[in-house]
Parts: C-alpha cells; sequence; structure tokens
C-alpha cells in the first residue's frame, strides 16, 4: 500500500481522488412499453446504465439520444430530462411513479404497459466535496459512453456482468453491491473524458476569483460552439475590449482567444475518447466549420490527428484495478 501511494499521480488522479465519487443507486427499473419518466434537476449528478432493451433521452438543447443496451449516460450537472421507451410515449415524474408504484424490498422499480422490457440501473453519484469550478466547466451537461468506442469495455463488460446477475436474482444486498460498482464505472468514464483536459492543460489552473473573467470563461465552456467575438465576450465580463483582453491574458496566462480553443479541442478529445460520434459530428460539437479545420487545430495542439488520438484512445489499455 506505501508503494501505491508514493507513486507520482497525474492531474486526472488528482481531479478523481479529489471528487471522492461515492454513487447513491436510485433503483433498478424494470419497464415495460410504453413507458416514460422524468427527472428534475438537482446537485445530485445522475447517470443511467442500460442493461437491456432500449430508451430514449432526451435534454434541452440536444437531440433525443437513441440509449441501447449496454450503454452508460452521465449528467454530471444533474439537469432534468426524460427518458422512455419512445419519442412521444407519455412521461410523469418519477417521484410521482415512484409514489404509486413503491420500490421492492431489493430497490426494484416495475412500471409500464405489457410490452418489450428494458432495464435501466438509474442513480446519482455524490462528492464529499464541491465540484470545484475549472473541472466543472469541463464537463458538458450530457455524456454518453458508447461502451465499445470509447476503449471502457475492459471495465465495464466485467461490471455489466455482474450488475446483471444481481439484476436476475433476489438476494439481499443488490444496492449496496449497485454503488459499490458504481462508483467503479462512473470514476472510470470520467477519467476517460478527462484525459483531453490534462492533456489540453486544463486541470491545473487555480480557480479564477476575478468574477468578470470568471464568467467570461464559463460562456466559454457552456456554448464552445458559438461564434464567440472578443466583443461579446467582452460584454460578458462588463468590460471594454481592450481591458479584457489585457485583464484575461494577465489572469489566465494566454490571450482569450487561445483559451477558447484549448477549450474546444478538450472537448473534441473527450468526445473522441468516449463515443463512436464521427470528426464531421465532433467539429460541429467543438464549434469548428469542417473536419479539415477541426484536424489542423486538434495535430497543432496534441501532436497528432483526431483520428490516431481515437486510435491511440482505444488500444491503451487502462491498469487492473486493485
Amino acid at each position: 500500500m506505501d508503494l501505491l501511494n508514493n507513486q507520482p499521480r497525474d492531474a486526472v488522479s488528482d481531479v478523481l481522488h479529489s471528487l471522492s465519487v461515492r454513487s447513491v443507486i436510485y433503483c433498478l427499473s424494470e419497464l415495460r412499453e410504453p413507458w416514460g419518466f422524468g427527472v428534475e434537476g438537482a446537485q445530485v449528478a445522475k447517470f443511467h446504465l442500460v442493461l437491456s432493451g432500449s430508451c430514449w433521452l432526451e435534454l434541452d438543447g440536444y437531440d433525443p439520444a437513441s440509449i441501447a443496451a449496454g450503454e452508460l449516460v452521465l449528467l454530471p450537472h444533474g439537469d432534468p430530462h426524460t427518458v422512455r421507451d419512445q419519442p412521444g410515449s407519455p412521461v410523469q415524474g418519477l417521484d410521482r411513479i415512484l409514489d404509486g408504484h413503491p420500490l421492492s424490498v431489493d430497490g426494484r422499480l416495475a412500471y409500464g404497459g405489457s410490452g418489450a422490457m428494458t432495464k435501466l440501473l438509474c442513480g446519482g453519484f455524490s462528492l464529499a466535496e464541491p465540484l470545484p469550478d475549472p473541472v466543472r466547466a469541463l464537463l458538458p451537461r450530457l455524456m454518453r459512453f458508447d461502451v465499445a468506442a470509447s476503449g471502457l469495455a475492459a471495465w465495464l463488460e466485467p461490471v455489466l456482468t455482474l450488475v446483471q446477475r444481481e439484476a436476475g436474482s433476489a438476494e439481499p444486498g443488490a444496492q449496496a453491491i449497485f454503488a459499490k460498482v458504481a462508483d467503479v464505472f462512473v470514476a472510470q468514464a470520467l477519467r476517460r473524458y478527462l484525459n483531453g483536459s490534462q492533456e489540453a492543460g486544463l486541470l491545473t489552473p487555480a480557480p479564477l476569483l476575478d468574477p468578470a473573467i470568471r464568467r467570461a470563461t464559463e460562456v466559454m465552456h457552456s456554448q464552445p460552439a458559438h461564434r464567440w467575438t472578443i466583443a461579446e465576450l467582452a460584454k460578458e465580463a462588463g468590460m471594454s475590449r481592450t481591458a479584457f483582453c489585457t485583464r484575461f491574458s494577465a489572469l489566465v496566462g494566454e490571450p482569450p482567444v487561445r483559451y477558447l480553443a484549448r477549450v474546444r479541442l478538450s472537448m473534441a478529445a473527450g468526445h473522441l475518447a468516449t463515443t463512436s460520434a464521427s470528426i464531421h459530428q465532433i467539429a460541429r460539437l467543438a464549434g469548428y466549420d469542417s473536419d479539415a479545420s477541426l484536424s489542423k487545430a486538434f495535430k497543432r495542439e496534441f501532436g497528432i490527428t483526431p483520428g490516431r488520438y481515437r486510435t491511440r484512445t482505444l488500444t491503451t489499455r487502462p491498469p487492473d484495478p486493485a
């Protein structure tokens, strides 16, 4: 144990260590078509792991997402959202559903009609300490993980096997097992996404104490695809263009345009590492006009093309958990 504690830690390890992920499982849901539930917004981050079947997740500002068996979705900011069997199916608030369909002793929810079944492991993860603002800003509102595409299969396939075994049994203690297993896949999923942020140099800065400059960085992170101009960013900060550029460079260590580029490329790297989205789709999400413009900027920042970065991520085997 001393040898492990004496190993030098990288920025991603420091972040995960400080997060102290503690998962709280809401329920194992057995849902038969038609079905749909709405989840209210809360400070607790949320996740949905599809064990069998499929579903659609809807979140304001995003296109409806079709989620298949074996896929994991995280909502790090706890945004309100809906999950249902098909677009258009009626939706009830989850609290109302739970009032009318209490969980079984082992934490299972049975709900819906008489059609095909989808099994979801739904829950949330709380943190021992509040998420640091610089790290919180790096995480998008919706994180979708394609197990095969993200290289998470080495971690999630054994987890899925264990969860499915527990889901199929009535042995006491299932919720405690689910919670411990969820800690593993949530931490590993965050790790995959944040590796790009570390390489872009965005994990180590100290929190910005200047509220005006912090506001400007927050809007860059929350809307990276927006075609920000210096005038718009200065307006967000409530400053003149000249004063804004001078203060931003002094506090952040680089001009706002350069910082915005690193935010966009960090997001692109996160999507490359965790999804099967095309380079074209990722370019659009990250605010680039074309595949070529993203590829040129990405290679300048990371030293390799987006395709090579994705391949490297897939072939980098995570260490065995100790």
